[in-house]
């Protein structure tokens, strides 16, 4: 059987959606993802560039290296909780429901880590 695009339920082959609330959700997110996905991709390489520059820093400055590596870790996890925008791939395979609630929890995993990794900063150095 196929399934719904947005929250992956089974239905006919003749259908894109199970209902009219799945596809108003679907073009409301692909709407919000096609506004905000050159500001994200932006941001998204700007912290992932800290972060690799904060680790080769970090065997030299040890408190500028901690601090660049773990605060791009917080705006990653912020960014990614408030603005799940999950790759095609991962919609194609999980539908748009549950690969935005796959990114959120990696958005969380990511900040919790950045918040530790910024406490043990604080108090180690």
């Amino acid at each position: 059987m196929k399934k719904c695009e947005y929250c992956a339920k089974e239905i006919s082959y003749h259908q894109m959606y199970c209902c009219d609330d799945c596809q108003s959700s679907a073009n409301d997110f692909y709407d919000m993802r096609d506004r905000i996905t050159k500001i994200m991709s932006i941001i998204n390489g700007v912290c992932v560039m800290s972060i690799g520059i904060g680790i080769f820093v970090f065997s030299f400055y040890r408190e500028i290296g901690a601090y660049m590596v773990s605060i791009p870790l917080v705006i990653l996890g912020i960014l990614y909780i408030f603005f799940p925008i999950p790759a095609d791939v991962m919609i194609q395979k999980n539908k748009i429901l549950k690969a935005v609630k796959t990114t959120r929890i990696i958005g969380i995993i990511l900040l919790v880590l950045g918040i530790i990794s910024t406490t043990v900063a604080i108090f180690t150095i």
